[in-house]
């Protein structure tokens, strides 16, 4: 597993509750920021335009390694009630793309939560550039990271949206 592949995790969660719900919930920037540990804040760049296509937000995440850091992202595929995704970094050249599909099941909603690395650089790069031969061990926690700060993100939205939260 290299970086310049892409590499990428998903979770997903039965939510026994309808989109109508589970959206507005998935659709908020700061719904990660309450359940995963990296993510401490999220604030649209214009907050006037809230979410849709070509919005801007800034994140300010921690991690135990790194400290802290900022990052801006870009929404670049919004569906309401079905998909609300982001791009961070250059939209054309993300270090990173993150995903929240939402899909009719039964009277509820399969919520599925799915993340790629690159292809731009992030701050996984330097490291990688210092120990190429620990790439895939490197790779490998991220995305363990990643897959329970999402899993801990989808796992709230479905307790507030089943009014157990």
């Amino acid at each position: 597993m290299r970086y310049l592949d892409r590499p990428a995790t998903e979770t997903d969660v039965y939510v026994d509750a309808p989109p109508s719900a589970v959206w507005p919930l998935v659709s908020e920037i700061m719904t990660p920021s309450r359940f995963g540990t990296e993510l401490q804040e999220a604030t649209w760049v214009e907050p006037e335009r809230g979410p849709c296509l070509g919005a801007r937000f800034t994140g300010r995440n921690f991690h135990p390694r790194r400290g802290e850091w900022e990052t801006t992202s870009t929404i670049v595929d919004l569906v309401p009630e079905l998909c609300f995704a982001w791009a961070v970094g250059d939209p054309d050249v993300p270090s990173a793309v993150w995903r929240l599909e939402l899909a009719p099941e039964g009277d509820g909603t399969r919520l599925r939560y799915w993340a790629q690395m690159g292809p731009g650089p992030s701050g996984l790069t330097p490291l990688i550039e210092q120990m190429p031969d620990k790439e895939e061990q490197i790779i490998a926690r991220r995305l363990g990271e990643w897959e329970t700060n999402m899993t801990a993100t989808i796992t709230g939205i479905k307790q507030m949206a089943e009014g157990s939260a």
